[in-house]
């Protein structure tokens, strides 16, 4: 097992953008807790894989796709992706990837924390019983959803552009964004989010998960967009 502040972790920086004069325009955020805050859900090695290693990968990526436009490196990833038709041909695809997966873990770290899961609270709580009758019906579907995402992919709880909330899944790093939506929360169903302590068994890892959700963050999500 792996343990440790991840302030030493070598994916350590801050999210915001540099300014023009900045060699990078990217960076990764550091975790919000220790790499073995999430045990026994989520284990160290995977989160110290998962943050420094894959994560950082997505950074390195897009940063080195937007060399050539230097206009785009103005922009934050969450623009980018939103308005993905945009970016221009020969760097779409690896900014669709890469920008996608610097965007969907920055969130994913934060919606996160230990000590926290169990029923929603505050306003998500009421959403979520108002549209799909209780918890416990919203957790079956989104768990199902997870699970059937063919290959690698994430699930999400939207606001849709109709203003409604959603479940569903988006193939690789794709992001709700991309087609218009406000992603309020989503899970990490590739494998490199759970294979070292689930194997295959991706349904035990998504039941598992709900152990470390953070509520007040998802709430914040879900304000962010009224």
């Amino acid at each position: 097992m792996i343990s440790g502040s991840p302030l030493r972790g070598e994916a350590f920086c801050r999210f915001e953008r540099k300014t023009k004069e900045d060699a990078v325009a990217h960076e990764v955020p550091p975790l919000p807790y220790d790499y073995a805050a999430l045990e026994p859900y989520i284990d160290a090695q995977t989160m110290t894989l998962h943050h420094d290693k894959h994560h950082a990968t997505y950074v390195t990526n897009l940063n080195n796709a937007l060399q050539k436009y230097p206009q785009l490196q103005n922009k934050s990833a969450e623009e980018l992706i939103r308005d993905i038709k945009s970016v221009p041909e020969d760097i779409r695809t690896a900014v669709r990837n890469n920008g996608g997966g610097h965007v969907n873990h920055t969130m994913f770290w934060k919606i996160m924390k230990p000590k926290s899961g169990g029923a929603p609270t505050g306003k998500i709580a009421d959403e979520i019983k108002s549209v799909f009758g209780s918890f416990e019906d919203f957790q079956k579907l989104f768990n199902d959803t997870g699970t059937k995402q063919f290959g690698s992919g994430w699930v999400w709880l939207v606001r849709n552009s109709g203003g409604k909330l959603q479940v569903l899944s988006t193939p690789n790093q794709d992001n709700p964004m991309m087609e218009g939506h406000h992603p309020i929360m989503g899970n990490d169903v590739w494998e490199h989010a759970y294979y070292l302590k689930y194997q295959n068994k991706r349904a035990d890892y998504l039941a598992a998960w709900w152990n470390v959700v953070n509520w007040d963050e998802i709430n914040k999500r879900l304000q962010s967009r009224e």
